[in-house]
């Protein structure tokens, strides 16, 4: 399979400041790669040399062997484009604001009209195609923005955290539209804080950090770097948790780790359920009462803390409102 975007030693420079530092990466054609890191890790920067906003300072970017610095105006024809804030025209309404980019697009007049049609409906919004954006709340604002940029059907999508500011139904139909996308054969760059889009949605994964990919592959190649299974129990009593870490020791493949505010005790294991029965069976002999168990797999939360040290921006405003 035939790559649609192909990027080799990729650097960006702002004075001292390296804001990429010599990336390479490939998407095949009619996949989704999920672009994942923290805040200033460079995702955004990527994007916007390879939509053409940005000349890097050295390196090669391709559209479909279409160089982004040397034929822009070629890739801009094929490709779409969603940042991380809505860029509507607030004075117009829905359905203006669609036609319009479809008129810049250079579509004519019918069928800017007929698209800007379609892609209300798809995106929820016909009853709101004679509002101005200004009335808009902004996950509609946001579901516009995303329907301009597909007006021209782009062989070739960037989707720059597409889902921020949505709520979770409206989240769940952006991803289900995102499949019919990569089904009909648009190949999607995906940058996301939302861990659980990256890990539905995308074929492969880059993790950048500081300008560099720290680490790449398919979201079950992250997490198996991450290590294996572990076993969760939350215990009744708190007193009973040196009698519990006796049993979990030895079955685990290190030291478990007991949390005083939830009474949870983990383990990483090496037999998954094998293990959990061999540790229920020892829980109940020794009369130790548990509230919960259960049985983890690592995920992408997991790897991205292993990776970088700390949660992702979306992780860590939730824990600052508590």
């Amino acid at each position: 399979m035939a790559n649609a975007i192909e990027v080799e030693n990729l650097v960006l420079r702002y004075g001292k400041n390296v804001a990429l530092n010599g990336i390479s990466f490939g998407v095949p054609e009619g996949t989704v790669l999920g672009v994942l890191g923290p805040n200033g890790a460079g995702k955004t920067t990527a994007v916007r040399i390879l939509a053409t906003l940005l000349q890097a300072t050295s390196g090669r970017a391709e559209v479909f062997g279409l160089d982004v610095a040397k034929k822009a105006n070629e890739v801009r024809s094929m490709i779409g484009l969603t940042g991380q804030f809505a860029a509507v025209d607030e004075y117009l309404t829905g359905y203006e604001n669609l036609e319009m980019v479809g008129r810049l697009f250079g579509l004519k007049k019918a069928e800017a009209r007929r698209r800007a049609d379609e892609l209300l409906a798809r995106f929820d919004l016909e009853y709101a195609r004679d509002r101005t954006a200004k009335q808009y709340s902004g996950g509609m604002r946001r579901r516009l923005d995303i329907a301009a940029s597909l007006i021209g059907r782009p062989r070739v999508v960037f989707l720059d955290e597409p889902t921020t500011g949505l709520d979770p139904r409206s989240r769940i139909g952006m991803w289900e539209f995102i499949s019919d996308l990569v089904k009909d054969g648009t190949t999607i760059l995906l940058t996301t804080q939302y861990l659980e889009e990256a890990d539905r949605l995308a074929d492969s994964i880059i993790v950048l950090d500081k300008g560099s990919i720290i680490a790449e592959g398919t979201a079950d190649h992250l997490k198996a770097q991450v290590g294996g299974e572990r076993l969760e129990f939350v215990l009744i009593d708190a007193s009973d948790r040196e009698r519990a870490e006796k049993i979990l020791t030895p079955i685990g493949v290190d030291a478990p780790a007991y949390d005083a505010q939830t009474r949870r005790i983990t383990v990483s294991v090496g037999e998954g359920a094998d293990d959990l029965t061999e540790a229920l069976v020892q829980m109940k002999q020794a009369n130790i009462g548990v509230v919960d168990v259960g049985l983890r797999r690592p995920n992408l939360d997991d790897v991205f803390l292993s990776l970088t040290g700390h949660a992702t921006e979306a992780d860590a405003a939730v824990e600052e409102a508590k």
